[in-house]
C-alpha cells in the first residue's frame, strides 16, 4: 500500500515538474508591452478617479446653492407675509376685513413664489447631477478602452513572438 502511495504522489509531483517546465517564458516585447498596458491602466484609473472626484464636487456645491436659494426664498415669503399680518394687526375694525384679504392673497403669493424657487433650484441640481453622471460615464468608458487597447497590445506581442 505504501510503495502505490509513494508512486501516486511521485508522478504528481512529476506531473507538476513537467507543467511547469512546459509553460513558455514571456519575450522581452511581450514583458514590454504589458509593462506599458498597466502604466497607461494606473494613469486612465487615476483620471478617472479625478473625474469622479470632480463631479462629485459640483453636484455638493450645486446641493449647497439651492439650499440656500430655498432658505432665501422660504425667508422672503416669511417677511412678506408678516409684513401683510401686521398691516391687518394695525388696521381700523372697519378696514380688517379688506386688510385681511390682501394678507391671504400676499400669503398666497409669497407661497407660489416659494414655490417656484424650490422647483428652479431643485432642477438646477437634478442638472448637474445628470451632468455628473455624464462625465463619469465618459471617464469610466475611456478607461475601459485604454485596458482593452493595453490587452491588445500584450496579445499583440504574444503573438508576434510566437
Amino acid at each position: 500500500m505504501s510503495k502505490l502511495l509513494a508512486a501516486l504522489i511521485a508522478s504528481l509531483f512529476a506531473s507538476m515538474a513537467m507543467a511547469q517546465a512546459s509553460a513558455p517564458a514571456m519575450s522581452k516585447d511581450v514583458q514590454k508591452a504589458e509593462s506599458k498596458a498597466e502604466k497607461a491602466d494606473a494613469k486612465a484609473a487615476n483620471s478617472e478617479a479625478k473625474a469622479d472626484t470632480k463631479a462629485d464636487e459640483k453636484v455638493n456645491k450645486a446641493e449647497a446653492k439651492a439650499s440656500k436659494k430655498k432658505t432665501e426664498a422660504h425667508n422672503d415669503a416669511m417677511k412678506d407675509k408678516s409684513k401683510a399680518q401686521a398691516k391687518v394687526d394695525k388696521a381700523d375694525p372697519e378696514d380688517k376685513a379688506k386688510q385681511q384679504a390682501k394678507a391671504e392673497k400676499t400669503a398666497a403669493d409669497a407661497n407660489a413664489d416659494e414655490a417656484k424657487a424650490d422647483v428652479k433650484a431643485d432642477t438646477k441640481v437634478s442638472k448637474t447631477k445628470a451632468e455628473a453622471h455624464k462625465d463619469k460615464a465618459k471617464a469610466a468608458i475611456k478607461t475601459e478602452k485604454t485596458k482593452a487597447e493595453g490587452q491588445a497590445d500584450v496579445d499583440k506581442a504574444a503573438a508576434k513572438g510566437q
